[in-house]
């Protein structure tokens, strides 16, 4: 996470983190994000070397070690990184994982250019005081020209959604057609949220170029909480990953999910 004042709500509260990440809306964030993730991951190898920005609990790091890969989990919350470390211990993969302190606006100074092959950037652009400054970051230390990089950021239009849906605000709805901050309720406070458009015109001016977007969460936030069951929850898993690929309902899910790639530098001829 960042060092902005609204990212103090992470210093502390990893096991609320990590229970959120138990129930259906976490658990559907994190499957879907990662089998999305799954479709463009290169074969797993522990030469290739990928980094968790924002890593917090460990939760995706933890799984692409059970594959193989070795992860650079960063991370500017203790607390965070010592759950993670103990859930990668009891997970077995401990040697797979090392734990970096530090802030995802100071990429450029804690690792040399071209250090990575995987990036992951998962809900961390909302709360940094400057998008644009991680993003850069990220596309220095990517490999090019087969380096990766996932971004995970909360959605404009989901945020409409759910506020006029689910909490029935019709008034914070009409507020958030216009708005580039949201409500953020796990922890409170501000969020920022994305428009495509707008995070497309992020990512090119870092020198990324976006080869794919998919929906994450198009309809589960709506759904009567019941509806949690592990029957119920692997079909809700099976209708939300092929909505999530149609561009029409991607449009409007909670989060938009984009995998990018470093622009190629072309040197000029003499």
């Amino acid at each position: 996470m960042s060092s902005n004042p609204g990212a103090e709500r992470f210093r502390d509260g990893a096991d609320k983190y990590a229970a959120y990440l138990q129930t259906r809306e976490g658990r559907l964030r994190l499957d879907l994000a990662f089998a999305n993730l799954l479709d463009f991951l290169p074969r797993p190898s522990q030469s290739l070397l990928v980094l968790d920005i924002g890593g917090g609990t460990g939760a995706i790091a933890i799984r692409l070690a059970q594959l193989g890969f070795c992860i650079r989990l960063l991370d500017t919350s203790l607390p965070m990184l010592d759950f993670a470390k103990h859930a990668a211990l009891e997970a077995s993969v401990i040697g797979n994982i090392s734990l970096v302190h530090g802030d995802a606006g100071e990429l450029e100074t804690l690792f040399p250019p071209e250090s990575f092959d995987l990036i992951l950037c998962h809900n961390i652009l909302e709360y940094v005081d400057d998008p644009s400054v991680v993003l850069r970051g990220v596309a220095r230390v990517l490999r090019s020209p087969a380096g990766m990089v996932s971004i995970l950021v909360r959605n404009q239009a989901g945020e409409v959604l759910k506020a006029a849906i689910r909490d029935r605000d019709f008034d914070a709805a009409e507020q958030n057609l216009s708005s580039t901050w949201a409500h953020e309720s796990l922890y409170g406070g501000r969020v920022r949220v994305f428009e495509a458009k707008n995070l497309r015109a992020m990512l090119t001016a870092a020198s990324l170029t976006v080869t794919a977007e998919r929906g994450v969460r198009v309809i589960s936030d709506y759904l009567p909480q019941r509806a949690s069951e592990d029957d119920e929850y692997k079909q809700i898993f099976q209708i939300e990953r092929k909505l999530g690929k149609r561009p029409d309902f991607a449009a409007v899910a909670r989060y938009t999910q984009c995998i990018a790639n470093r622009v190629a530098v072309t040197k000029n001829r003499p």
